[in-house]
């Protein structure tokens, strides 16, 4: 611990000219008489820390002094910064702050606005617009449970609506099409499966049971959009009407789209079908029809009519 404190203060004077002893008391939750004995131990170790009196004083290195960034480019150093922002983006993590203030700090500062640019390019972010903070305690519980070897229970509740109670052996937390799944050893299956957090409630480490690391399977295959195995592949035909273009753009892609003599727009798709389907079509709107198969277009006017009658029969005649 106190190693990782000493590495940190050099850190934080590293990337600030001064820093006051109370601060870093402060900040690590040790005394001012305890960070005095750091510096000089970091002094010991041959880097170079001076403290500065007065009211505009404090503690800082020597100046011109730099760590050593010959193992790795710039350019090398701002594409591990960007992966770092972006992860961070959606999975919050102190020790991902700490690094990246480790890795600006060895920059030169002649380099430092070229540096911050290229590494601040591209921001991948596939946290939801209104945040994640209802994830967040699971993932915290999760990454420690998979730090640890700690075996994990829930209640989860799969695509069907079916619910179960589950004891897992955490191994791997995956960001995968902006959902956040488990990667974990089932001790009832005895085989490895893929949990989504959003369906799982009840979380709990049972405490003193640990568990012995598998080898993890080579490849992880994360059905598209949590589809069961079972549904069957349809073929189906959308017509979008011309206000809709951005819509049918957003959904499918330019590309997917095909320009209709009046207009509108054809989308040719095959979807797994099931409720999800259903809901997905039913989500797009008015401006959007069924065109093909039969079966299809007869389902989704068939859950039309039953939203539209839920919307109607409250109304006064």
């Amino acid at each position: 611990m106190k190693l990782e404190r000493l590495l940190s203060i050099v850190i934080l004077l590293l990337n600030r000219r001064l820093m006051q002893a109370k601060e870093l008391a402060e900040r690590f939750e040790v005394s001012v008489r305890t960070i005095y004995r750091d510096i000089e131990t970091i002094n010991g170790a041959g880097i170079p820390i001076v403290t500065y009196q007065g009211s505009n004083g404090g503690i800082g290195l020597a100046e011109g002094y730099r760590l050593n960034n010959n193992m790795l480019t710039n350019d090398e150093l701002a594409a591990i910064v960007t992966a770092l922002r972006s992860i961070s983006a959606s999975y919050g993590n102190e020790k991902h702050q700490q690094l990246m203030e480790k890795i600006h700090s060895v920059v030169r500062p002649a380099d430092s606005e070229a540096f911050q640019h290229k590494s601040s390019r591209v921001l991948i972010d596939y946290s939801p617009w209104d945040g994640n903070e209802y994830l967040r305690p699971k993932l915290q519980q999760l990454e420690k449970a998979v730090d640890h070897c700690l075996i994990v229970k829930f209640v989860y509740c799969n695509a069907d609506g079916e619910m179960s109670h589950r004891i897992v052996e955490p191994h791997r937390l995956i960001l995968k099409g902006k959902q956040w799944y488990l990667q974990a050893y089932c001790l009832e299956k005895e085989q490895f499966r893929l949990f989504k957090l959003k369906r799982m409630k009840d979380l709990e480490i049972i405490q003193g049971k640990t568990f012995i690391r598998h080898e993890l399977p080579t490849q992880t295959r994360i059905p598209d959009r949590n589809l069961p195995e079972s549904s069957r592949v349809t073929k189906f035909v959308l017509r979008f009407q011309v206000e809709a273009r951005h819509l049918a753009e957003e959904c499918f892609g330019i590309e997917a789209l095909c320009p209709m003599d009046d207009g509108s727009w054809l989308v040719r798709k095959e979807y797994p079908e099931n409720e999800w389907l259903y809901r997905f079509i039913l989500g797009l709107g008015h401006h959007v029809e069924v065109l093909e198969p039969p079966h299809l277009r007869e389902i989704i006017a068939d859950l039309a009519d039953q939203v539209a009658k839920k919307y109607k029969k409250d109304q006064p005649t």
